[in-house]
């Protein structure tokens, strides 16, 4: 009787095992939908969302070594479509934000040449326009006064006295250019011998033209010599300073051209970079960048903001569209086809960008046939075929 129950129990057993095992092989066909993969039926229909027969997949089917096989029907709705990358020039883009600046090359500070008091201004606002030879203020001085009293002697004297004992020419021309060296014109010191009158103020004029940036001193003020009366600035360019970090230094042409984009405007200009500072800030690691743009019409203001748009020295490399390429937070994936309606994923390392096109660093090469277009779809399909998984497994490998 025992002999007869433990034979029994080894029969179920057996039996259970077996059909435990026709089960799993049965499971390893599934009925899928080709647009919604999402759908897994045990047998032969329908799709319950768009009505299109299931087609049947087997779930290990094509998945070796990375790779996956579609049908034809997959491709054609998947819009599947592939090209071989080569090399060719590229160059990635940089926008840094930026500040309209007064081109410093092209500003004048207008200086007093002797000490003396203002007595008056002619132009009191910042933002007046000079025209050179405008006069600019009038200045007391008593040492320009009795350098003009000097001039006017020494005329007078080279009239009445003897020649042969003084050389009365050499004394007028020293006076002459004290006078000019303190900051009268010619027009002043030839007026001045020609009346032998000199007023106690002495009225000085633009040595340039431009826009009146900042006053340093005002009327009443005693000013020193060298002092500074007025800073003007011609405001036909401007300077577009941005800042850029120091690892995009050597991408940038020093001698390239630049966009400058004015948002207030609504307007591009183009520029000339002027400058790459050969200072690098220690803390921040940022350098300086300055673009020179013209100014018609004088419609841009210093201190208005401003985007400066580099785009970096071309390189010839390896490169392919960038919405090819796979991006998650532990690699980069291309799809490569390796057969007919057979696409293989690899791992990359990607390198500049353009916006349209990528630079492949290693991991494909040219000549290598790449999914240019539903290169999501057939990742989508690989994932749900083997498993939410598959791309951790594949940076393991």
């Amino acid at each position: 009787m025992k002999y007869m129950l433990a034979f029994g129990l080894i029969f179920i057993f057996g039996a259970c095992k077996t059909k435990n095992k026709e089960a799993v092989q049965i499971s390893d066909t599934y009925y899928t939908c080709s647009m919604h993969p999402q759908i897994m039926e045990e047998g032969p229909g329908k799709c319950p969302i768009c009505g299109m027969t299931l087609i049947a997949v087997k779930k290990n089917q094509g998945q070796v070594d990375n790779t996956i096989m579609l049908s034809d029907q997959q491709v054609q709705l998947g819009n599947i479509q592939v090209d071989t990358i080569g090399r060719g020039k590229m160059g990635n883009t940089i926008v840094l934000n930026a500040t309209l600046t007064i081109d410093e090359t092209k500003s004048t500070t207008i200086s007093s040449r002797i000490a003396g008091r203002i007595d008056k201004l002619y132009f009191k606002n910042a933002g007046d326009h000079i025209k050179k030879g405008d006069r600019l203020y009038d200045l007391y001085s008593e040492s320009l006064n009795n350098a003009k009293q000097e001039y006017i002697l020494a005329l007078e004297k080279e009239k009445i006295l003897d020649q042969s004992v003084i050389d009365f020419k050499q004394l007028i021309e020293s006076a002459k250019n004290k006078l000019l060296l303190w900051g009268m014109n010619a027009e002043q010191i030839a007026l001045l011998g020609k009346t032998k009158q000199s007023s106690l103020l002495t009225t000085f004029y633009s040595p340039a033209s431009g826009t009146i940036t900042s006053f340093e001193s005002h009327e009443g003020e005693y000013i020193p010599e060298g002092g500074t009366i007025v800073r003007l600035s011609d405001l036909s360019s401007l300077w577009a300073q941005a800042q850029v970090y120091t690892s995009e230094l050597s991408d940038i042409d020093a001698k390239g051209k630049a966009i400058v984009q004015l948002p207030d405007f609504g307007k591009e200009i183009r520029g000339q970079i002027e400058l790459v500072n050969p200072e690098i800030n220690p803390d921040t690691r940022i350098n300086l960048v300055r673009v020179a743009i013209q100014n018609k019409d004088d419609q841009l203001k210093p201190g208005m903001l401003a985007y400066v748009v580099l785009t970096n020295r071309k390189t010839y490399t390896t490169t392919m569209p960038a919405n090819a390429v796979i991006r998650n937070e532990h690699e980069n994936i291309v799809w490569v086809q390796t057969g007919h309606n057979a696409y293989k994923k690899l791992s990359v390392k990607t390198g500049k960008e353009d916006g349209e096109k990528i630079e492949i660093l290693s991991g494909i090469q040219s000549g290598d046939i790449v999914v240019i277009n539903g290169a999501y779809l057939i990742n989508s399909e690989y994932i749900f075929r083997r498993g939410t998984n598959a791309g951790h497994k594949m940076s393991q490998m």
